[in-house]
């Protein structure tokens, strides 16, 4: 069996390299090349070109956006040389309409698709044990699993194609509203006089205790704004996501949007490179204080 992974970043480097555990033979790509060393080293083969990758049964992506996976997959050199029987699993978190287009295209080929986005971070991608949200024929599902649990801890079907790109929004819509409501109770704390540092504790030692107030709130004392993940410019993503499938299937989301609007302050603040926790700064700004640790 032969496999193919396309995209070395952040997340998929991690993931591609506990593929290598299937036993399959891997052959890796990227546009960046720092990583074929270590591929090879663990005997991987490496490719500057992605249309050797179509020589595999199964072709897993990890890629930034809906625009770069429809280019990759959809166009040449790659889409003309894909067959009837292949299977293309997309690790990326993507449109899910662009998601169930790419499906569309790759059926007509007699090709299998599988949308797959993951959450976690890099050190879960590193460590194997990230989520993967799987949509697509289940049978397809079935018969790749063994290579999803390379790189995965929790490995859930979720339905048909499109239903794992669904599944990730709504994850991230838990994740971005509170966020937003966080960086903005947070400076407020501040504004009162609080012991920041004191103030967390408490918070992660009682019932207001999140990923965000455990993950990003330490960063966010420290003023680490741009190690917690995704940049907000590219996460706002998943807002705009949002916002299209609650006025076609007219869901109102009151909370939604008014985290939608903090998201779209801190861009407009030039702070669309920040990670998540960066956009306290809109709330700071507003009060004239510094959410940080003492002295």
């Amino acid at each position: 069996m032969k496999i193919a992974f396309i995209g070395l970043g952040q997340m998929g480097k991690g993931m591609a390299l506990n593929m290598i555990k299937s036993g399959a033979e891997l052959i890796v790509n990227d546009i960046d090349h720092r990583y074929y060393p270590e591929f090879e080293k663990h005997g991987a083969k490496v490719t500057a070109n992605i249309a050797d990758t179509a020589e595999a049964d199964i072709l897993f992506f990890c890629l930034p956006d809906s625009k770069t996976v429809k280019e990759v997959i959809c166009s040449e050199p790659l889409f003309p040389l894909l067959r009837k029987g292949q299977i293309l699993v997309d690790f990326s978190t993507i449109n899910y309409k662009v998601a169930l287009e790419i499906g569309k295209l790759l059926e007509e080929k007699g090709v299998h698709f599988i949308d797959a986005p993951i959450s976690g971070s890099p050190l879960r991608a590193n460590e194997g044990t990230m989520t993967i949200m799987c949509g697509g024929d289940e049978k397809v599902f079935e018969s790749i699993k063994k290579y999803l649990d390379c790189a995965g801890k929790t490995i859930i079907h979720m339905g048909e194609l499109g239903s794992g790109q669904l599944t990730k929004l709504i994850n991230q819509l838990f994740l971005n509203i509170n966020v937003a409501a966080a960086t903005e109770i947070l400076p407020m704390a501040a504004k009162l006089g609080l012991d920041c540092e004191k103030v967390i504790d408490v918070v992660n030692n009682g019932t207001g205790r999140s990923h965000v107030s455990e993950y990003f709130a330490p960063r966010i004392l420290n003023r680490q704004f741009f190690e917690g993940g995704l940049s907000m410019k590219v996460a706002y993503k998943d807002m705009i996501c949002a916002a299209e499938i609650g006025a076609e299937f007219c869901i109102p989301t009151p909370v939604l949007a008014a985290a939608t609007t903090t998201y779209q302050m801190a861009l407009l603040n030039g702070l669309g490179d920040c990670d998540k926790g960066g956009m306290i700064q809109v709330h700071e700004k507003l009060l004239n204080v510094t959410f940080k640790k003492s002295g």
